[in-house]
């Protein structure tokens, strides 16, 4: 195509060539393409918008999907007007469940299902116009890139988190620490205590089971949430109500050897952290919620006696039973009537009696097939069992029985909780349920019923409670806090909701673990030898005997001295991947450097460019993907890799784009579709069908009868107004046939119009229905805004003559807006802004090049196509893009005169136009020798001139 002959001036507006031609001209120029450190446009200073990258479904992009793109490419373009070297890149988050899904049941490589679904992607991305510096992209499927992902976790297996310095460190320091103190220092023991001597005596796996205890990616006995019909571990975002997301396959909680990530280590950090980043308060509170900092006091319950089984004793090797529990609310410890622990604590079944044993079976396996997500949400459904069992009062030695219940989780805290159903809800209901008591240890204000709930509130004073009465709580909880630890009972603690992150996956399409293992002991690929690519297997299932895809392959053993070699000649390689979201726990760093095969990213990149100062995604993401990169950004700046520990700056969560679902309606007697109007009091059952085949509420028929071989069988009973859907507002959705395809609308509107409009829907941050009815009004004004430049002949038409003062007003006041709104992230109004700017224009009939090329620059972010066209059909040579943003001066905007009312006898005559500084003889003066004045006055004797300074003149004759 010759650009320089392609013209849509002839026929007004036509944005498929306009915008054809630039995406073309743009990715030829690299135009977006972000200098590097030490290049010349790198003396500018960097300033970083990322987007989320996406995963790259067969289903490509909805309306939905871009609302956040186009939100951060303005503010990407905006940034490069006013003087930034603006690094704006985007990849592929590539690696995922449903492109092995598809494997399975088709035997297509998942790397063919996504480099097919990334064509999709790019397709439409680059149909939208973002300002993307492609020369950067990354994909976390590809070797070159999760080569670093693994390198990544090997820093984190070689690493501890030291306590005394709240940081990580090699791991090499802790060895040489045992190696010369043993275990003494009480700040570093996680582990039973050993001398240096008896480290000396230890033999590698000893070694490594006690570094295990340290290590930040470690591996360890981890309850999971395991999935038998797809055989993998699944996240907790992935089940739903027990079941698989994906699929709907029940799954259960159950005890396996798992990769995990020691994110508890940085719970403190991650927390404070918060409160430098400029996020909203909403992610925020959802991040400090997660995390769950709570102070406390652990405290020991001795299992009584005779609860105890030979059995259990000789797995005791003599020592006490003791039931740990952490709580909130040491103060209420004489109001404790029973414990209760989690269904997978390790001592239910040795401290189950044998009357008790078929019950408490049973209720384990209930338990376990229940998600972690469930079991807390659910409050009203109360369930337990006794174990028939007993433990001690630690002060009063009264026994205590022992219930098990699956609103305690094994992973937080201790597994155990001690219950003081008078001053906890869960406590109380579970009590009320099964008829335990209720002992009050807090007094409530008059009028207060026990027996209907519990008082929860951390105030009041204390009553039978022996050394705490009379105190109050806060006191209280001081007081057993020292009670206890001075008498060996308990000691005060800092507790955690975040638990360590499971990261091991039973999966194929995923990150392989470069671990391998020596007779048992774990060892790290050596960094020469990364990456450990994803071996060819004939199936992408779990192996017969429940191994994982991986321990299919054919060569997939290890030997140090050559790399991987053939099955069986080598040490085993670990068979599990990585999670979904080891690859964007550091993607932003890659971006800065992503052809560097020497490390993740140069030191130079990543001191020139920094943090992300400006990232744009979902909400969602605020417990997953936001905590585990902050979490990796931490370690590897304890390390030494990277110049901070925070990645991400600023962060703007854009609201979800609903769907618009169609509903019609089918007899349920009759079986015959009604037309909504017509439903009136018939017992009716909904039916959900394609958008596509509404307008508004009106079903085109003929459509609906293509559409589907069936509705060619069935009858239809038309109302007044044919035959109408209802509309339902929801979650855009394949499943609910409401997805709008952003290819249909810039095929008929324009890629520009799409941008405006979902700008226009509202408030970026806010959910909102997807709706056409205003997709019309954006593309008019476009059309609006192209005719500016043109006579109305269709003939382009500028006029260099000087603007006038109202001109200049109008620009400068739209500078103003514009500028104002960028800055706060308040898209939509700047939208209504242009269209005013633009009617303001058309009215005066403006077509002076100083207006219109800085009208062009304003809209170029939001509207790139039509503003380069435009921009260059005004005869610059320079693209749009290189432009400086307009300079908005303030003394446009300040009134120099004013457009009086001029009123006759109380009746308005006439408008004159006068200087504001004009004291009241001079304009009398000028007044009253107006032509209309002079004509209303009709020579009559003016018995009085009434002039309010920039408001009214009144004459009185």
């Amino acid at each position: 195509m010759s650009y320089s002959t392609v013209s849509s001036t002839e026929n007004g507006y036509q944005p498929a060539i306009i915008e054809s031609k630039w995406q073309q001209i743009w990715s030829q120029m690299q135009l977006f393409k972000a200098a590097n450190p030490g290049e010349d446009n790198a003396t500018k200073p960097p300033y970083y918008v990322l987007d989320m990258f996406p995963y790259p479904s067969g289903a490509g992009l909805h309306v939905g999907h871009p609302l956040g793109y186009i939100a951060s490419d303005i503010y990407a373009r905006y940034k490069r007007y006013k003087g930034f070297n603006v690094l704006h890149p985007m990849g592929y988050d590539s690696f995922g469940l449903p492109a092995e899904q598809y494997a399975i049941q088709t035997g297509q490589h998942p790397a063919k299902t996504t480099e097919e679904n990334i064509v999709r992607y790019r397709q439409q991305l680059d149909s939208l116009g973002f300002s993307f510096d492609w020369s950067r992209e990354v994909r976390t499927s590809d070797p070159s890139y999760y080569r670093w992902t693994q390198w990544i976790f090997v820093q984190l297996f070689n690493a501890w988190f030291n306590p005394k310095t709240q940081k990580a460190a090699p791991i090499s320091t802790l060895i040489d620490f045992f190696e010369k103190n043993g275990s003494m220092d009480t700040d570093v023991l996680l582990h039973n205590p050993f001398t240096a001597n008896e480290w000396s005596t230890f033999d590698d796996s000893q070694k490594e089971a006690i570094l295990m205890h340290y290590r930040l990616a470690y591996l360890s006995e981890a309850f999971v949430n395991w999935c038998p019909a797809m055989g993998t571990v699944l996240a907790n975002d992935e089940v739903k109500d027990g079941l698989s997301e994906r699929g709907g396959y029940p799954v259960e909680r159950k005890k396996m050897k798992q990769w995990s990530m020691r994110i508890t280590a940085y719970a403190d950090r991650l927390l404070n952290g918060l409160s430098d980043l400029d996020w909203s308060e909403n992610v925020k509170e959802i991040q400090r919620n997660w995390i769950g900092k709570s102070e406390g006091c652990a405290v020991g319950f001795e299992v009584a006696p005779d609860s105890i089984s030979p059995d259990f004793a000789s797995d005791l090797k003599n020592e006490k039973p003791v039931i740990e529990v952490f709580t909130t609310r040491p103060d209420t410890l004489f109001g404790v009537s029973y414990l209760t622990l989690a269904p997978e604590h390790d001592w239910v079944f040795k401290l189950t009696t044998p009357s008790q044993k078929k019950e408490v079976d049973d209720y384990v396996l209930y338990a376990k097939n229940r998600s972690e997500r469930d079991r807390q949400t659910e409050v009203k459904n109360i369930s337990g069992v006794f174990t028939g069992a007993y433990a001690l009062h630690p002060i009063t030695q009264i026994k205590i029985p022992i219930w098990i219940g699956d609103y305690v989780l094994a992973g937080y805290g201790t597994g155990a909780v001690m219950a003081v159903p008078a001053h906890d809800e869960r406590d109380f209901a579970f009590a009320k349920f099964f008829d335990l008591p209720i002992p009050q240890v807090v007094q409530t204000p008059n009028g207060f019923d026990l027996n209907a709930q519990a008082w929860s509130e951390k105030h009041g004073v204390l009553i039978n409670s022996d050394f705490l009465n009379g105190l109050d709580v806060k006191q209280a909880i001081v007081a057993m806090i020292d009670y206890l630890e001075s008498n060996n009972l308990g000691k005060g603690r800092v507790n955690y909701r975040l638990r360590d992150a499971v990261f091991g996956r039973q999966r194929y399409w995923g990150e392989p673990i470069p671990m391998y293992y020596k007779k048992g002991v774990p060892y790290p690929v050596l960094d020469s030898h990364l990456p450990l690519k994803l071996p060819e297997i004939d199936k992408f299932l779990p192996t017969e005997t429940g191994e994982p895809p991986l321990a299919r392959a054919a060569k997939w053993d290890y030997d140090p001295a050559i790399g991987v070699v053939e099955k069986g000649k080598g040490f085993p390689l670990e068979a599990t991947t990585m999670p979904g979201w080891a690859g964007s726990s550091w993607y932003f760093f890659r971006y800065l450097d992503p052809a560097n095969t020497a490390t993740f990213a140069s030191s130079e990149s990543l001191s020139y460019w920094k943090q992300v100062d400006f990232y744009v995604g979902g909400a969602e993401h605020a417990t997953g993907h936001l905590l585990y990169a902050r979490f990796w950004t931490h370690v590897l700046n304890d390390l030494g890799h990277v110049p901070f520990a925070e990645p991400f700056k600023k962060l703007l969560n854009q609201g979800m784009i609903q769907g618009e679902s169609a509903v019609i309606y089918r007899d349920k007697i009759t079986q015959t579709f009604v037309s909504a109007d017509a439903v009136l009091n018939r017992e009716v059952q909904g039916v959900l069908i394609d958008v596509a085949l509404v307008d508004n509420r009106s079903v085109d028929m003929e459509k609906l009868k293509n559409w589907r071989p069936e509705f060619n069988q069935v009858e239809f009973e038309y109302g007044d107004k044919g035959f109408l859907c209802d509309r339902l507002v929801e979650k855009m959705s394949k499943s609910k046939w409401n997805v709008v395809n952003p290819d249909d609308i810039c095929a008929h509107y324009g890629a520009d119009t799409l941008r405006m409009y979902e700008m226009f829907l509202g408030p970026i941050e806010d959910a909102k229905p997807w709706s056409t009815k205003g997709i019309e009004g954006v593309f008019k004004f476009l059309k609006k805004t192209w005719r500016l430049f043109h006579n109305q002949e269709g003939v382009f038409e500028i006029s260099n003559v000087k603007p006038t003062n109202s001109e200049l007003k109008i620009l400068h006041k739209t500078i103003k807006k514009i500028t104002w709104d960028i800055e706060n992230l308040s898209f939509n109004t700047s939208v209504s802004a242009f269209m005013i700017c633009v009617n303001e224009l058309q009215e005066i009939k403006c077509n002076k090049r100083e207006i219109l090329e800085n009208l062009l620059i304003l809209l170029s972010p939001f509207a790139p196509h039509i503003a380069a066209e435009l921009w260059e059909k005004l005869g610059n040579n320079q693209a749009i893009e290189k432009q400086q943003w307009p300079t908005f001066i303030e003394s446009y905007l300040v009134e120099s005169s004013f457009l009086y009312p001029v009123s006759i006898n109380g009746k308005l005559r006439t408008q004159i136009e006068l200087a504001l500084d004009l004291s009241k003889d001079h304009v009398e003066a000028v007044v009253i020798q107006n032509d209309v004045v002079l004509k209303w006055v009709d020579g009559n004797m003016i018995k009085k001139f009434i002039f309010v300074p920039g408001k009214i003149i009144n004459i009185v004759v």
